[in-house]
């Protein structure tokens, strides 16, 4: 693309870009954002907190909302203080990753994409039904996209990582690991038990803070915790990245249709194989026996962690970098900026 754009990228209130620990959404506008600027673009990020991306950077929260997830007035405020900045902004595209912010899109004289990080279904799926052609919504699966066929979709694109950016390692430790959030829908009492039916131990990097988060860890997880089972909290930057290089595979047993999992990439990134349920994006990520095992059942996952044991890393890294990277993410977002302008507002 020879055309240079200045983009606005709006991400949400709740974490600094790139978080520190949890936050896949922080991670993906991360790369994305760096990704433009190396090609040429000039992106200005709005987001709260510190700044560690490269482009030009407007605070709407001078520290992250994270302690407040869950009220609705700190996204209520961002999209407020979203408002008067893009007054203030010449833009040619406005991409936003915000929950509230799109409801202003049909006041702006310059074209909104909204990339949807959540299943589309219920209320949200609902109420981008509701804002019609006023955004061009990006789908970042096709699994995501084929639940709600009849929204305004305009593209599917994949999330992306910067390979370069992660500690590749072919020799791997003897222990498993899951990395996420403390919820049941994430999967992470399937991922100890599954572990412990295979005789090995897992090492556990999760975000557990809030309310819910604290219940279904004193419920599910604490008893569950022993010498082989290590609970390692929340975890972000270089340790994070050790721990997705040292592990035998990652272990994703989701219980939701997960729109995309940036932690898989992450994993494959570092030649890491991915042992995974078959829900959401995991085949769209995955490719059976060659970077992961993914599988029907929680009864066969402790038969996939021994199996993936046997799986070259260097396959992993290669799809990653291959399909995965943010210069590709970039690269196609570029597509979407374009054909945004070509047809003109909306």
């Amino acid at each position: 693309m020879s055309r240079r754009l200045r983009i606005a990228m709006i991400a949400p209130p709740w974490f600094e870009l790139p978080p520190r620990g949890y936050g896949g959404i922080e991670y993906m506008c991360s790369y994305l954002v760096d990704s433009l600027v190396d090609r040429g673009h000039h992106v200005t990020l709005v987001s709260s907190g510190e700044n560690g991306t490269k482009a030009h950077h407007v605070r709407t929260y001078d520290t992250p909302q994270w302690r407040r997830l869950g009220e609705p007035m700190p996204e209520v405020r961002h999209a407020a203080s979203v408002r008067r900045i893009l007054d203030s902004l010449d833009v040619d595209v406005v991409h936003d990753h915000s929950l509230v912010g799109p409801l202003l899109a049909a006041g702006r004289a310059v074209p909104t994409v909204v990339t949807l990080h959540e299943p589309v279904t219920g209320d949200y799926g609902e109420y981008f039904r509701l804002l019609g052609d006023t955004v061009r919504l990006v789908a970042i699966s096709e699994a995501q996209r084929a639940s709600a066929p009849e929204l305004n979709w305009c593209a599917t694109v994949h999330n992306g990582v910067d390979p370069a950016g992660f500690r590749f390692q072919r020799r791997k430790a003897d222990w498993v690991l899951f990395l996420g959030q403390c919820m049941p829908h994430k999967g992470m009492h399937t991922a100890i038990d599954a572990a412990r039916a295979a005789g090995v131990a897992i090492r556990i990097a999760a975000k557990c803070g809030e309310p819910a988060e604290i219940e279904y860890f004193e419920s599910e997880i604490r008893p569950r915790l022993d010498k082989d089972v290590e609970w390692l909290g929340e975890v972000g930057g270089e340790r994070k990245k050790a721990l997705l290089a040292d592990a035998s595979c990652l272990l994703f047993p989701i219980a939701w249709d997960e729109p995309f999992g940036m932690v898989m990439i992450e994993a494959m990134a570092s030649g890491t194989p991915v042992v995974a349920l078959d829900r959401g994006s995991v085949r769209e990520v995955v490719t059976d026996g060659l970077t992961g095992i993914v599988r029907d059942a929680a009864a066969d996952l402790p038969n996939a962690i021994r199996l993936a044991a046997q799986l070259d890393a260097d396959h992993c890294r290669k799809a990653a970098t291959d399909a995965f990277s943010s210069d590709l993410m970039a690269e196609r977002y570029e597509r979407v900026y374009e054909a945004a302008l070509e047809s003109g507002h909306r």
